[in-house]
């Protein structure tokens, strides 16, 4: 394990001298832009591990993705090498079916601490709900960022993410009754305490969301990826891309039902995945918002 080579997997050319939030937003997003969120994994019959080494080596050197106990490991693994002040911390994510967080903390996130300021990165969440900046832990404060406008709250010590988004157009007009796309133009994202947690708090965690049938992850084969103007997501068979603010206060949303055969060829072409072994997509619906 080494950070030049997570680098040259990155893209990152910039400065490894400086723990500044300058310097820290320009890695996080060369991550953000390499990596994809995925759970592939799952459904093409590999077991997804906590152990550092081995999300190193499936990230960086098989160029695969992961959720947030990787993505986010590995981002907290390349800061503290760096210096900076980094701990993690643990999430309850919203169930927008059920109106309510769960019960489970499944959402792994790091905290960086700069010059006394605590800042949320989150490289693990995917989709629209993917910041592309560092966040500020201040309460009530917006934070408008290409993907839209992120605010933490905070209550008796329990923060609050939620995001508004812009309107969306759709030009399939199959697809705008979709349930991939996030009705609601603000959404609650998750909510955490700042109590420090290790990696070993998200142990049951893993093998839970990765075998029960009540998981997110084993009811979708997801894949998605930022990109420099919005991000793609492949959800079973639908490939979608998203394009931030391309008119004034307007995403584009576009959508196409990918053929079996088309599957591998385009997270080959669009997210420079290639698998090990044959995914079996999946999509139940009524489980997952774009």
């Amino acid at each position: 394990m080494n950070l030049e080579e997570y680098f040259a997997r990155t893209g990152y050319k910039g400065s490894l001298e400086k723990q500044d939030l300058e310097t820290l937003t320009d890695i996080f997003q060369h991550h953000i832009r390499a990596v994809p969120f995925e759970n592939l994994s799952i459904h093409c019959g590999e077991k997804i591990t906590l152990e550092l080494e081995h999300v190193y080596n499936k990230i960086v050197r098989r160029r695969r993705g992961g959720w947030c106990m990787e993505n986010n490991q590995l981002l907290g693994w390349v800061l503290k090498c760096l210096g900076y002040d980094t701990s993690f911390l643990g999430a309850y994510v919203f169930n927008p079916h059920q109106n309510a967080h769960a019960t489970i903390m499944t959402h792994l996130l790091v905290k960086v601490v700069i010059e006394g300021k605590a800042y949320i990165v989150d490289g693990g969440f995917g989709v629209s709900y993917q910041m592309w900046q560092p966040m500020e832990l201040v309460s009530g404060k917006d934070q408008p960022q290409a993907p839209g406008v992120f605010r933490f709250t905070e209550k008796n010590g329990i923060w609050y993410l939620e995001k508004m988004r812009r309107k969306q157009y759709i030009p399939n007009q199959n697809f705008s009754n979709s349930d991939l796309l996030e009705k609601k133009e603000c959404r609650k994202v998750y909510m955490f305490s700042l109590e420090p947690r290790t990696v070993e708090d998200f142990r049951f965690q893993c093998t839970y969301l990765q075998t029960s049938p009540d998981s997110l992850f084993t009811k979708k084969s997801i894949c998605t990826l930022q990109t420099t103007n919005g991000f793609r997501a492949l959800i079973g068979w639908t490939f979608t891309e998203t394009t931030y603010n391309y008119k004034e206060n307007m995403d584009l949303v576009e959508f196409v039902t990918l053929e079996d055969e088309e599957v591998e060829e385009t997270l080959k072409e669009k997210f420079n995945i290639t698998l090990d072994r044959k995914l079996v997509p999946i999509n139940i619906k009524g489980s997952y918002t774009i």
